[in-house]
């Protein structure tokens, strides 16, 4: 499996997540004295996105426009 498939693995299985969570909405709750915010996971696993656009992009090919001069 290569760096990009493996990217977009995480990718997909991240969104899936977060459409999952938004579907059905939790509240914040607190176990043993540690809270848990959905909000806050959601903006984790949004990071997570970006970050896997971000290398995808830098995987594709690019090209740079220069001028040769004589």
């Amino acid at each position: 499996m290569s760096d990009t498939s493996r990217l977009e693995t995480i990718k997909s299985q991240t969104l899936s997540i977060i459409a999952d969570v938004t579907t059905s909405p939790k509240p914040e709750y607190t176990i043993d004295g540690q809270t848990v915010r959905w909000a806050d996971y959601l903006q984790t696993l949004q990071a997570t996105v970006d970050w896997c656009d971000e290398k995808l992009a830098g995987a594709e090919p690019f090209e740079f426009e220069s001028r040769g001069y004589s």
